[in-house]
């Protein structure tokens, strides 16, 4: 009955929009670190919790918030999610001293995995069947155009103002995007309550559970390099700092390209989509400390990597589309292994860069997205195609 009402374009993009503000906030404070650092009087390794609390509450909220809500309607549950958004943000902007700065975030991360894992499987109750690549582009579009907006711009008006500015801003786009949320989402009752004994079956099928690992091993190994990025690009290819600011930019515009091509090609071909991501990846990270020792040749593997990672989010979303038996318990088990990724990924990559280098993070980058490669090139492509029938 939902895909019989006319396209609610609008609505995908309130959608679009929250995911923007929430990878946002996300991944803030990876632009701001040295200054909340200074000012919280802590070590830039301390203030990297920032980015590691909310990405492990995000992670376990992802499957376990659906369960706890039950049959609350969907359009209420994103709507409230985005209020949880302006309190931790508002909190993070206020906060006194370091440890309520953390507990701040832990709201964030909190939203962060409920809205994420709603967000990816509704597309499909919003627009009709055919459109349903589209939408789905179009809300994984706030994942990249948070890379090359959001980030940039609250770095910039951190360094402008200060980074509670930066924080406070995020708190108020919030708070207009829940009023979004409530005016354009239809009424979204779950369709299947999701429960515990739910979520695990879902890994039970082969579909999702390849998914689920080569998301693992992709956003590892991402963040194990990306965390990294503006170092790579001073020692590595010699590039100013002055200038990592617009390189970034050029990085996220690379995703949203990637991101719209994907889009069009895993509506048709999944399987080589998410094939094709871990397989690229492997290129143009491990390539980097040997070939991207120029300033000209670094930016360009950088915007390589950006339009290929720009891609992540909606051909893996397309395949678990085609493959999950229940989209939104499958959607809440890829948020959970996201967000937990991005966590072991800068953790991981802190300790290889501190004992080891640069170069041999990136190397250990891509080591994982070679087992994701081949854990997707073992798998039979009939596995998504035997969905579209």
């Amino acid at each position: 009955m939902e895909q019989e009402q006319a396209p609610r374009w609008w609505a995908v993009v309130a959608v679009m929009i929250g995911i923007f503000l929430l990878v946002t906030a996300e991944q803030l404070p990876i632009g701001l670190l040295s200054q909340v650092a200074s000012s919280m009087d802590v070590t830039p390794g301390m203030a990297g919790l920032m980015v590691t609390v909310p990405g492990v509450v995000a992670a376990f909220s992802a499957p376990l918030l659906p369960v706890a809500v039950g049959r609350l309607d969907r359009r209420i549950m994103l709507t409230l999610l985005m209020v949880v958004m302006v309190v931790g943000s508002a909190f993070s902007a206020l906060a006194s001293s370091f440890v309520l700065l953390l507990a701040a975030r832990v709201l964030v991360g909190l939203s962060i995995g409920g809205f994420w894992a709603v967000a990816g499987s509704i597309a499909p109750r919003l627009v009709p069947e055919e459109k349903v690549p589209k939408a789905m582009t179009m809300i994984f579009g706030g994942v990249a155009a948070a890379s090359v907006l959001g980030v940039p711009l609250g770095t910039l008006l951190g360094d402008l103002s200060s980074w509670r500015v930066a924080f406070g801003a995020l708190g108020g786009l919030s708070l207009l995007t829940a009023i979004a949320l409530w005016r354009w989402l239809p009424p979204l009752p779950p369709r299947e309550p999701v429960r515990l004994r739910v979520l695990a079956q879902q890994f039970s099928n082969r579909g999702v559970r390849v998914a689920v690992l080569t998301t693992a091993f992709v956003v590892v190994g991402h963040f194990a390099a990306y965390t990294f990025i503006s170092p790579i690009l001073q020692e590595i290819s010699g590039i100013s700092q002055r200038h990592v600011g617009s390189l970034l930019l050029l990085y996220g515009a690379a995703g949203i390209v990637g991101n719209i091509a994907a889009g069009m090609f895993a509506g048709r071909h999944p399987y080589r989509a998410v094939l094709a991501i871990p397989s690229l990846l492997l290129v143009f990270v491990a390539a980097f400390p040997l070939l991207g020792v120029q300033p000209s040749s670094g930016i360009m593997l950088l915007m390589a990597w950006g339009a290929v990672f720009g891609s992540v989010s909606v051909s893996i979303q397309t395949w678990i589309l085609r493959t999950a038996p229940n989209t939104e318990a499958a959607t809440a088990l890829m948020a959970f292994t996201f967000n937990m990724s991005i966590g072991l990924g800068a953790m991981l990559g802190g300790r290889l860069v501190d004992g080891t280098s640069l170069s041999i993070a990136m190397w250990a980058a891509s080591g994982l997205f070679l087992l994701g490669a081949l854990l997707v090139w073992r798998t039979p492509s009939r596995i998504v195609g035997e969905k579209r029938r």
